[in-house]
């Protein structure tokens, strides 16, 4: 098992599920049926063919006398019919063995590499915010789609392909032995000798190209990522052809890669039929020159010509399966890595029931900073919001507005110091508790490529969405006359990303979204900021005359937006530099 540790199967076999270990252990079943149906397809050869050629022989045979007796055989001649029938259906079930075990194969690996696809989605989606910010999507997405299905093509396939093979293989062999064994174990050795060598040869390069392939398929995701999602820019500064050539260069040197395993996993086959040729051309030359040596020759040529036939093939099998599990181990640990990612114990538990928040919201000397190494973007900051109130947040860029407001919604946690809501300290245990009252529009807003409604109600089933509370949100957040004058109303298709909206509506949709949640704390991190001043000033005198217990968090880009919240707080040098009213800060300004 050189080159191909056995812990990383051991660890992907823990991420199998129960009900697809129990396949699997069928397979294996179907496996060993296979191989002895192969076996006794290949022993019915010898008699069928010995009939044909001299069905005297075959009927002064000892060991066939029960078998004349019980289909009350009384001349050689009549043996004919039933051995053809006898090896007709052995070479039948053989061959139905051979479907079954293929299909059931096929349709478990793929099974697999879906549970296995929905596990990475659902652990990374279970990350922390944290994890999220230092990793970019393109490797996640790549680990979903292609690196999966490499460990079904690269790993599964090949292994299951490998045990099924080398079963066979023996029972194979064990039948040639039975017929011709000097010549069987020679060929063996010698063919042996091919893929051995080869295998040593090419080990390296499988495994360098491996690696260039685990990197590579990111690469190629990344580059993709980049020249879609900025259309805009790529189209305004005319650098398609950069775009171009850069994903010419990754995707050319990633398929190579893919080419040259594959040639090297194919190429030894056409050495070793050309010498399981010449070596049953010189074995009939031999027979030849025996006494009777034709009438002798024909059954054994004819069973060592099938097993072959059979044999060779096989041999194929398992050294492909083995290349490809060699040229895939790279992209196989990268998989694995992802499988093992952390799930919490909340994942598959009911979503908590709200913490009672009645009082105010309180941070306790809280400082923050991403790294240990990396320099506070907050520092012993207390402050106290009280529920039902309207907090605006200013400061220059870099002051940690964004990053207080992740903390206040559980997002990120203090490096030191305590989130508590009613004097209740947000932790691990209870952050979901904490988030369940919270509803966030941010400054960009997410759009799927769906109906206004659905995204509204965005990650709500579709035969659960409140179509009154949609219509309620919206007419809000200042967009349902604008929706309903649609010919297609809420169920307009807004297009990837949004791209059929102006930035106005796509902001507004934001808003709606939060105000569908019916959470009684809202956050905008500069969510107006797209809004033109009369629909910013409406949107607000609207969450204005929303419920007095709904507290709302913004971050504005112009100061004006905040002057019907209760206090304005003003963040500098990794703390508070001042709080007032709106009246306060514009006077200070002044």
């Amino acid at each position: 098992m050189n080159g191909i540790p056995k812990k990383p199967l051991l660890r992907l076999w823990h991420h199998i599920s129960p009900r697809r270990r129990s396949q699997f252990v069928v397979v294996l079943a179907l496996m060993v049926a296979a191989s002895f149906a192969e076996i006794i397809s290949i022993g019915a050869v010898l008699p069928f063919l010995a009939v044909l050629t001299a069905p005297e022989h075959l009927y002064q045979q000892p060991a066939a006398e029960p078998i004349i007796r019980y289909l009350g055989v009384t001349s050689p001649e009549q043996l004919l019919l039933p051995f053809t029938i006898a090896f007709g259906v052995a070479a039948m079930i053989a061959g139905a063995m051979r479907i079954l075990l293929s299909w059931a194969s096929i349709r478990l690996s793929y099974g697999t590499g879906a549970d296995l696809s929905l596990s990475i989605y659902k652990r990374t989606l279970y990350q922390p915010y944290l994890v999220h910010l230092s990793r970019n999507s393109s490797e996640v997405i790549t680990g979903i789609l292609t690196k999966v299905n490499g460990v079904i093509n690269n790993n599964i396939n090949p292994l299951l392909t490998l045990i099924s093979s080398s079963l066979m293989f023996v029972a194979i062999l064990i039948a040639l032995i039975s017929i011709e064994p000097l010549i069987t174990i020679y060929a063996f050795i010698g063919f042996g000798l091919v893929y051995l060598i080869i295998s040593a040869l090419t080990k390296k390069k499988k495994i360098l190209n491996g690696q260039l392939i685990a990197n590579g398929s990111t690469q190629v995701v990344k580059s993709l990522q980049e020249g879609l999602g900025g259309i805009r820019d790529v189209l305004i500064d005319g650098s398609q052809a950069t775009y171009c050539d850069s994903y010419h260069i990754l995707d050319g040197r990633l398929r190579r890669a893919v080419g040259d395993n594959q040639f090297v996993a194919q190429s030894p086959r056409f050495v070793v039929e050309a010498l399981g040729m010449t070596l049953i051309a010189g074995l009939a030359y031999a027979l030849a020159q025996q006494t009777d040596g034709v009438a002798k020759a024909i059954p054994v040529l004819g069973a060592l010509a099938i097993g072959a036939q059979r044999l060779l093939p096989l041999m194929q099998q398992s050294y492909s399966a083995w290349s490809l599990m060699q040229g895939g181990h790279a992209s196989f640990l990268d998989t694995l890595a992802l499988l093992e990612q952390p799930l919490p114990d909340y994942a598959d538990q009911p979503r908590q029931a709200p913490i009672t928040f009645c009082k105010d919201i309180r941070l306790n000397r809280v400082s923050f900073r991403y790294k240990p190494e990396t320099t506070w973007i907050l520092k012993e900051l207390n402050l106290v919001i009280p529920k039902g109130s309207r907090v605006g947040f200013i400061g220059a860029t870099g002051s940690g507005k964004s990053t207080l407001l992740d903390i206040i919604m559980s997002l990120l946690f203090p490096s030191e110091g305590t989130l508590e809501i009613d004097s209740q300290p947000i932790n691990e245990e209870n952050r979901h508790a904490w988030q369940a009252h919270i509803a966030h529009v941010p400054q960009t807003i997410f759009l799927t490529d769906n109906s206004i409604e659905q995204n509204i109600a965005f990650g709500v089933p579709v035969d659960r969405i409140n179509h009154d509370r949609v219509r309620i949100a919206a007419k809000q957040a200042q967009i349902a006359e604008l929706i309903e004058g649609w010919q297609d109303g809420y169920s307009t298709a807004v297009g990837e990303r949004g791209i059929r909206l102006s930035g106005g509506q796509r902001q507004r949709i934001g808003i709606a979204r939060a105000l569908y949640k019916e959470a009684d704390v809202i956050v905008f991190d500069e969510a107006t900021s797209a809004l033109d001043s009369d629909t910013e000033q409406s949107v607000m005198q609207a969450i204005e005359g929303l419920s007095e217990n709904l507290t709302v968090l913004i971050i504005a880009h112009r100061l004006s937006t905040l002057k019907n919240c209760t206090q304005i707080i003003e963040l500098g040098e990794g703390g508070i530099r001042r709080i007032g009213t709106y009246q306060d800060i514009v006077t200070l300004v002044a």
